[in-house]
C-alpha cells in the first residue's frame, strides 16, 4: 500500500469547497507512520540538524518523531497566546488577512541547524514566517520537509531558497 492510499479526503472541511487531506488514517497505521517518519529521516539525515521546530499543531506529531530519530532537540513554533515564555512573532497573509505564529527567543541559538517540518505544504505561507523566525534567532534552516505537499497550490514558490522535501504529493485536488 502507498502511503498516499493512508490519506483520507474530507469534503467540505473546515468549510465549504475545501477538500481536507486527513492524516489521522496515516498516522493510526503503524507501518505507514513508520514508513513516513524514516522517509523523511532519510532525507534530513548526514545535515547536521541540532533542532527539528514543528508549526502548530500537526507539525508536532511527526516533528517530534523525527527530532528523536535524528538526535536533535525539538521545538514548537505556535499560534499566538500558545508560549508562556519570552518569544517572537511573524505574521503571514491568509486568503482574507493575516495570522501570525511565534517561537520562544531561547529555543534557537546562532549556529543552529534547523530542520521545519509540517504536515502539509498549500500556499507556503505559514513556513515562510517559520523560516523568518528560525534566521531572526541566528539558526540556519537547513531542510524543510512536509508529509504532504499541493503542488497545485505553488507554495514551494515562496520556499524557493530553501531545500524542501515532502513525500506524498498531490497535482490536483
Amino acid at each position: 500500500m502507498e502511503l498516499k492510499d493512508l490519506i483520507r479526503d474530507v469534503r467540505d472541511f473546515p468549510k465549504k469547497g475545501i477538500i481536507f487531506k486527513d492524516i489521522t488514517t496515516l498516522l493510526k497505521n503503524p507501518k505507514g507512520l513508520n514508513n513516513s517518519v524514516e522517509e523523511l529521516c532519510n532525507y534530513a539525515k548526514n545535515k547536521g540538524i541540532t533542532k527539528v521546530a514543528g508549526i502548530e499543531s500537526r507539525g508536532f506529531i511527526l516533528g517530534g518523531i523525527i527530532a528523536e530519530k535524528l538526535n536533535a532537540g525539538f521545538i514548537p513554533i505556535r499560534k499566538p497566546g500558545k508560549l508562556p515564555s519570552e518569544k517572537i512573532s511573524e505574521s503571514y497573509l491568509l486568503e482574507y488577512g493575516s495570522d501570525s505564529i511565534e517561537i520562544h527567543k531561547d529555543a534557537i541559538q546562532p549556529g543552529d541547524k534547523v530542520l521545519l517540518h509540517d504536515d502539509l505544504l498549500a500556499t507556503g505561507g505559514t513556513m515562510e514566517a517559520a523560516c523568518k523566525l528560525i534566521e531572526k534567532l541566528g539558526g540556519e534552516v537547513v531542510q524543510i520537509s512536509f508529509l504532504i505537499e499541493l503542488d497545485f497550490l505553488n507554495g514551494r514558490d515562496k520556499l524557493k531558497s530553501y531545500d524542501v522535501r515532502s513525500i506524498i504529493q498531490y497535482g490536483s485536488e
